[in-house]
């Protein structure tokens, strides 16, 4: 209730007190007197005007990228006359807003607006806002929260990239560098399985959701060239900050760039041995903007489950840092089940343990903590020298 002013008020009170004991001068009295009870009209007079109001925020534009800016917009509507009335809504780790007005009126509508810069990636949480009434001497304040709880999820930023890897369909004399598109799935049923954030509700088995009392949906077989697995190695071992924020933005950049060429990408973090299904855009670039990099990820074990429940074919792009023993593994045991691999290395020079890579038929990526994805895939994809050895 009382303001870090007010306090000082009253700390100038007593001071001046002890002063009118120790010399006795009237004035020094009157004073301490005055900032007591301007401290005191200061509280009754917040307390009688305790605000009363809603707020609203709308937040464009609504995809986000890291580096790009975000305009909050603020309508607050007074149901009680309010003055002066003081605006705070934060973001949390990235500032606060802060807004004042002399006055709003009953059932009148004040508007602010302010500009985020979205750095870096990440999902950050907007309010909820503070509404503060202040006496004329800022001595005391009353405080109530208004509007709800928004978020801002900033996605990595992304490259421009050209070209796919040139994949075969279930006849290996038929190639094709454009995938088949098909976002909904095949024709053909393929199997059932668990309800996953983003499905579409119209695939519900409702027959086998009521017997096991959990929603099933019926997964239709995808298109064998439509398929990719975007494997992102999140190991804390083979990444400093830096590469790993390369990384990231690199496996941003590889969906992104499927998405939008026909392409069901799955996306692997190393979150569960399992790799979700074709996901909504939205919901893979929300997992990208909230990963960090992992103490205890076994790669070898995770990926031994994950080809027990994945579905092979169509590309796998794999992005790491220091490449290892276990990066080519990984290379080993899915390798074999996807058509064409494409390995994207952070790494300031081409490591030795590349060529096992190459020599196992897949084309390479490798930029420094600080270069672009676009010329090294462009290159990797455009060369066109895709071995069709299989690895290990």
């Amino acid at each position: 209730m009382i303001t870090t002013r007010g306090w000082a008020a009253l700390g100038a009170s007593a001071a001046l007190m002890v002063l009118w004991v120790a010399f006795g001068e009237p004035e020094l009295l009157a004073g301490g007197i005055f900032l007591i009870g301007s401290v005191i009209v200061g509280v009754l007079i917040v307390r009688r005007s305790r605000p009363d109001a809603t707020l609203t925020r709308h937040i464009t534009p609504f995809r986000l990228h890291e580096g790009d800016r975000a305009r909050v917009e603020i309508r607050v509507v007074a149901r009680r006359a309010l003055r002066p009335l003081i605006i705070e809504d934060e973001v949390s780790k990235l500032g606060r807003a802060r807004f004042a007005t002399s006055r709003a009126g009953r059932n009148s509508t004040v508007s602010a607006h302010y500009e985020i810069v979205c750095r870096p990636r990440g999902v950050y949480q907007i309010g909820p806002a503070e509404l503060v009434i202040s006496d004329p001497l800022d001595l005391a304040a009353v405080r109530t929260t208004a509007g709800g709880v928004d978020r801002l999820v900033v996605y990595p930023a992304i490259e421009t990239l050209d070209g796919f890897p040139t994949t075969r369909g279930h006849d290996p004399s038929v190639q094709s560098a454009h995938p088949s598109h098909a976002p909904s799935g095949g024709d053909d049923f393929f199997t059932l399985r668990e309800y996953r954030q983003g499905d579409d509700l119209r695939r519900v088995h409702w027959p086998s959701s009521a017997k096991r009392d959990e929603l099933m949906i019926r997964q239709l077989e995808i298109p064998w060239q439509s398929r990719a697995l975007v494997l992102l190695d999140s190991r804390a071992s083979t990444h400093t900050s830096e590469t790993f924020e390369q990384a990231v933005k690199g496996t941003a950049s590889v969906l992104h760039h499927f998405f939008g060429g026909g392409y069901l990408p799955q996306l692997w973090i190393g979150d569960s041995g399992r790799p979700p299904g074709p996901a909504p855009y939205e919901l893979a670039m929300e997992k990208l903007a909230a990963v960090q990099p992992m103490k205890a990820l076994d790669l070898r074990h995770a990926v031994l489950r994950m080809r027990q429940h994945g579905y092979s074919g169509g590309a796998l792009v794999l992005i790491t840092g220091a490449l290892d023993d276990d990066n080519l593994a990984v290379f080993q045991t899915l390798g074999r089940d996807y058509s064409k691999t494409v390995l994207m290395v952070v790494a300031d020079e081409a490591p030795a343990s590349l060529t096992a890579f190459k020599l196992g038929g897949a084309a390479t990526a490798v930029v420094g903590a600080d270069d672009t994805w676009a010329g090294a895939w462009n290159e990797a994809i455009g060369a066109g020298r895709w071995s069709s050895a299989s690895p290990g």
